[in-house]
């Protein structure tokens, strides 16, 4: 092997061993961000309900099964989540037309302008925090991180 052939290698696993550390970093300060930001808009829904709303809105309707396949939850706990959502007015679950024996889940209009919310006051919260970012490093944050959601949602569905 080469030494050039070495060093890339090195500066690879550097830089793979920087990009766990900042995703790291990424998720704990995300939630002491959210826990510490305290108006009532960013707390009108727990975070799993926000996903699950989030989802149905841009995907439509689903089965509790399809729905915790697509989040890469256990069923049960999707189950458990989805029935607290109903008692709380946010979905409706239907008779699946496909499966007789399961049921459809869609969200209320209440659920969805809750979703709504909660987006926009997280909408706010980063145009704050990048606000001295230029539009195109805001354009580049978003596309990396879709692209990483995309191979993290990829390696999950293999599975």
């Amino acid at each position: 092997m080469s030494a050039d052939h070495n060093t890339g290698t090195d500066r690879d696993e550097a830089t793979l061993g920087r990009i766990e550390t900042e995703i790291a970093l990424l998720m704990r300060l995300g939630e002491a961000t959210r826990r510490a930001t305290g108006t009532a808009e960013h707390r009108v829904l727990d975070r799993a309900a926000y996903v699950i709303l989030r989802y149905l809105d841009s995907a439509g309707p689903q089965n509790v099964s399809g729905l915790a396949a697509r989040l890469g939850l256990d069923g049960s706990t999707v189950t458990r989540q989805v029935s607290a959502m109903q008692r709380d007015g946010l979905i409706t679950r239907t008779p699946d037309p496909a499966d007789g024996r399961g049921t459809v889940v869609s969200p209320t209009q209440a659920g969805l302008q809750r979703m709504a919310a909660v987006r926009a006051a997280r909408t706010r919260l980063y145009g704050d925090i990048l606000a001295g970012w230029t539009s195109g490093d805001r354009e580049t944050l978003a596309e990396m991180l879709h692209r990483l959601n995309e191979a993290l949602e990829s390696r999950n569905r293999r599975r």
